[in-house]
């Protein structure tokens, strides 16, 4: 799907992009990362809190084109859809199917909240990174999310796909205790990697509480891989 075949001057999916591309976003890949906006989640930590809430005005898809011819002359090889929630994004298939036509592997992540969305983009897709904000438990506080059984059908889909895929927790104290953890780990459990992220507190997070919080200390991480073991093939920490 070329910007030609659209409209012209007509909105993409995507909100933002950054300049330079990444090579932590897509494990061995060199990707361009591609924001949507929106999110249906009220996380106080987001680190993205201008994508959160109502979508906001995208690029076109002519200059979605520039920026893929942009990323092509820079050996890109993948772009990562991220957000905001991309699955709240209708026009999100046709956006992976805008860059698979020119020739980028496709990374998504997601908060799991829409199965349905996800079991259409699984098969269309080459890795998928879901967050995992706490045990079941833990949604209503920590993401304003009560509908539990999505995120355990979200989870289920994606382990029972032959995608490569990780889930990930922010771990923030005091809220991520070992029971929680515990919790969490149950329900990604026999999952290929479950990566703990470190909280690092910023003045423009949405929820005050957070702010003033410490940054999840290495010896934390630390001692959640151990023991997280059980739940994963692989434990990776980051931020340590």
């Amino acid at each position: 799907m070329n910007a030609d075949q659209k409209p012209a001057g007509s909105a993409s999916p995507v909100y933002a992009f950054l300049e330079k591309p990444s090579m932590i976003d897509f494990p061995g890949h060199l990707c361009g990362v591609f924001f949507t906006s929106g999110c249906n989640f009220t996380c106080g930590f987001c680190h993205n809190a201008t994508l959160m809430g109502k979508k906001q005005k995208t690029l076109s898809w002519e200059r979605l084109e520039e920026i893929c011819r942009k990323f092509k002359n820079e050996w890109v090889d993948a772009v990562s859809i991220t957000g905001g929630e991309p699955t709240m994004e209708p026009g999100l298939v046709d956006l992976i199917h805008f860059f698979r036509e020119h020739g980028f592997k496709v990374k998504l992540d997601s908060n799991g909240s829409h199965p349905e969305v996800l079991k259409e983009c699984l098969p269309l897709i080459d890795y998928i990174a879901m967050d995992i904000k706490a045990g079941l438990s833990g949604y209503p506080e920590i993401a304003g999310f009560t509908r539990k059984e999505i995120i355990e059908e979200s989870v289920k889909l994606i382990m029972s796909s032959d995608i490569e895929h990780e889930f990930r927790t922010t771990v923030i104290d005091p809220f991520h205790t070992d029971e929680q953890m515990i919790e969490a780990g149950e329900l990604i459990k026999g999952a290929k990697r479950y990566c703990l992220q470190a909280f690092v507190p910023q003045d423009h997070l949405p929820g005050e509480e957070f702010r003033a919080l410490k940054r999840t200390t290495p010896d934390r991480l630390r001692h959640l891989e151990k023991l997280m073991e059980p739940y994963a093939d692989n434990i990776i920490v980051r931020g340590a």
